[in-house]
């Protein structure tokens, strides 16, 4: 892909690229393609993916499948309650010179690559947690006195579960929100499942081949921000984060029933650039509202905080934030007059 093409060329290329990568992550990833394009969507958004789901559905597969594939360098944190944020980013060591001079040396951690895996990321401690929000939001790190930048591009992909909660420590807000999307990783199908056991108790081995490098990634992240959002699209974007603000102007009635705390601007930001993906897979260099409205689920489903009532009732965010879709308009009634 080069600067002469055209905007069609370039998004024709786009999607072929991505496709193949999508086509190489089927090879060993069974089903689940929801989840794979969520993920290829945080890569390509330059954001991170929380997956979410039981114990041996692959969550942890896919990302080192997602590694394979690609020809990043990556690393793997176990994160566990002992766990440091020493153990992450790194520390400083006394080392000595030839002629026995002794200084500190900065130990460059786990967290200085490009595919990061945060496998359990919610068994650690608030203080080891907090020790990745620089890096995911900033793409550097800071120890020892020392800024360090990161590596480029640089992806988180997290993984917990939903069902053994002892002895874990829920993401705060301000992580969870660190996060581009958040995909809920269900169980396989019949069809699946039965691929699932041929594939893995014949003694069948499958290798993906390396798709794409780094300068191709980081040229697709440029040009997805190149495509066009239109205004009356983009304030779609605005009013349906603004929709989940209880007690706001344009608060939805599910929003007033079933939230605490609505999303953020992220939030907002978050949908403009997966609908742009969208966007460029589906032939098109403008954002639609169907690519919007597709991408709002696994964009606000970990922004929004329910209420007590809500939580009573088993109410899950994706039911509320359903209900907020379906309530904002495309266009205001005022504006269709104009």
């Amino acid at each position: 892909m080069s600067l002469g093409d055209s905007i069609e060329q370039r998004a024709a290329q786009f999607a072929e690229r991505y496709k193949a990568v999508y086509n190489e992550l089927g090879k060993v990833i069974v089903g689940h393609g929801e989840i794979l394009h969520g993920v290829l969507t945080c890569l390509f958004c330059g954001g991170h993916a929380l997956l979410e789901g039981a114990p041996g559905l692959g969550k942890t597969l896919l990302i080192k499948t997602l590694s394979e594939v690609l020809d990043l360098k990556f690393s793997r944190i176990q994160f566990t309650p002992d766990l440091m944020p020493a153990d992450i980013l790194g520390t400083n060591l006394i080392v000595e010179d030839q002629d026995g001079r002794r200084s500190f040396e900065f130990q460059r951690g786990p967290v200085f690559t490009q595919i990061c895996l945060a496998d359990e990321i919610n068994r650690a401690t608030p203080k080891t947690q907090s020790a990745m929000l620089e890096a995911m939001q900033e793409k550097r790190v800071t120890a020892g006195g020392q800024t360090f930048d990161l590596e480029r591009p640089f992806f988180v992909m997290a993984t917990q579960n939903p069902i053994e909660q002892e002895g874990t420590y829920p993401l705060p807000e301000a992580q969870l929100d660190r996060f581009f999307f958040k995909l809920l990783v269900d169980y396989s199908g019949r069809k699946d499942l039965n691929e699932v056991l041929a594939r893995t108790t014949k003694g069948i081995t499958v290798t993906p081949a390396k798709i794409m490098d780094g300068t191709e990634i980081r040229a697709h992240q440029q040009l997805v921000r190149e495509v066009i959002l239109a205004p009356h699209v983009q304030d779609y974007v605005a009013r349906l984060v603004l929709a989940t603000h209880p007690g706001g102007d344009l608060a939805a009635p599910a929003a007033n029933q079933h939230l605490r705390w609505g999303a953020s601007p992220r939030g907002a930001q978050t949908i403009a650039l997966a609908a742009k993906v969208r966007a460029l897979l589906a032939g098109r260099y403008n954002v639609s509202f169907d690519d919007a409205r597709r991408v709002a689920l696994p964009a606000l489903r970990h922004r929004v905080i329910l209420n007590f009532e809500a939580e009573a009732e088993s109410i899950q965010p994706d039911d509320v934030l359903r209900e907020i879709i379906k309530h904002v308009p495309e266009t205001l009634a005022e504006e269709k007059v104009a």
